[in-house]
């Protein structure tokens, strides 16, 4: 068998899972749509996606993978990046710490021991997050996170007007956090600002596809394997790895852990992006969400791709992601 035919052989393999692992969720309808933003509950709960694409720029996907939703809380991890890049660890690490809360991800409650939000995943932290970038860029920040955003995802996103607007309208809980914030010198004036930085973030649109590109990017090294820009820098990937790991699903970032094993953020709008380092992007879309605010669908995705492939940080078949090596390298 010459290359080019286990080539074939491997893509029909993958394709394969994906389309069984897609046939075996997609009759899951448990969950929730959020109705604290009217606009995510009019949202066609039957939608469901799931992409992969390799850090050499292969693209594996079935379902509604171009069906677009907002980004919602899985801007939290790329704001991060953008945040150590442009101001380093130092800055950011003394506003805003990296411990997982065990709160819920919309808490109006802080680390007693520092009295800054937990960690960045968690909306205090995002808060104060979009504060330090609109600090540093001013009035230009929107446009830079959505110029980066877009060469992450390898094509020009755009704002999602009446989303945006609904978070406007309802974001009263967030607002609340940011005058607490503001009240600890966690974030500076204008604190309108910087709400209406972290609300534009989470609503920009994206699709399945153009999360599972994201995902490649942070796991390439910060290039976009299918462009070749280096979008995001080494070190600050690292970082945002790491928190991402233990804080970036919510209150249930300890079953993640524990259950999939790899670092991952989701976000209200039913997606979650999964990143296996050095090699894959992994995106799931669907809006059904669980008590803590993950996709139904997505998680059952993730646990059986995770199953499937050996993607676990510390599965025994996982050599260094020798099994993804094998299956996904051409």
């Amino acid at each position: 068998m010459d290359n080019l035919e286990i080539t074939a052989q491997k893509s029909s393999d993958i394709h394969h899972v994906l389309q069984h692992i897609y046939d075996t969720v997609k009759d899951n309808h448990k969950g929730t749509l959020p109705d604290y933003i009217p606009e995510l509950a009019k949202v066609d709960p039957d939608k469901y996606g799931l992409a992969i694409v390799t850090n050499k720029g292969s693209i594996y996907s079935v379902g509604d993978v171009e069906t677009t939703f907002t980004i919602q809380s899985v801007s939290k991890a790329l704001n991060y990046c953008i945040a150590l890049e442009l101001l380093g660890r130092d800055v950011v690490i003394g506003s805003v710490g990296v411990e997982p809360s065990g709160d819920r991800f919309n808490a109006i409650e802080f680390d007693p021991r520092t009295l800054l939000p937990y960690n960045p995943m968690v909306n205090a932290g995002a808060i104060t997050i979009a504060g330090l970038i609109y600090d540093h860029l001013g009035d230009e920040a929107y446009e830079f996170i959505l110029d980066r955003f877009s060469k992450a995802a390898g094509r020009p996103l755009q704002l999602n007007e009446d989303v945006y607007k609904s978070e406007l309208l309802t974001g009263h809980r967030n607002r609340a956090i940011g005058h607490l914030l503001l009240s600890t010198q966690a974030i500076k004036e204008p604190v309108d600002k910087a709400l209406d930085l972290y609300f534009r973030q989470c609503s920009i649109s994206v699709s399945t596809l153009d999360l599972a590109v994201m995902g490649a990017t942070f796991a390439n090294l910060g290039q976009n394997p299918i462009t070749g820009i280096q979008v995001f820098d080494m070190t600050s990937i690292r970082n945002t790895l790491s928190v991402m790991f233990t804080c970036g699903m919510y209150d249930s970032s300890g079953f993640w852990a524990h259950d999939v094993g790899l670092p991952a953020k989701s976000g209200v709008g039913g997606g979650i992006l999964g990143i296996v380092n050095r090699q894959l992007g992994i995106a799931t879309y669907s809006p059904l969400l669980d008590i803590n605010g993950n996709s139904v669908r997505g998680i059952e995705s993730f646990r059986m791709l995770s199953d499937e492939f050996g993607l676990h940080a510390f599965d025994s078949t996982n050599r260094g992601s020798g099994l993804v090596s094998h299956f996904f390298d051409h």
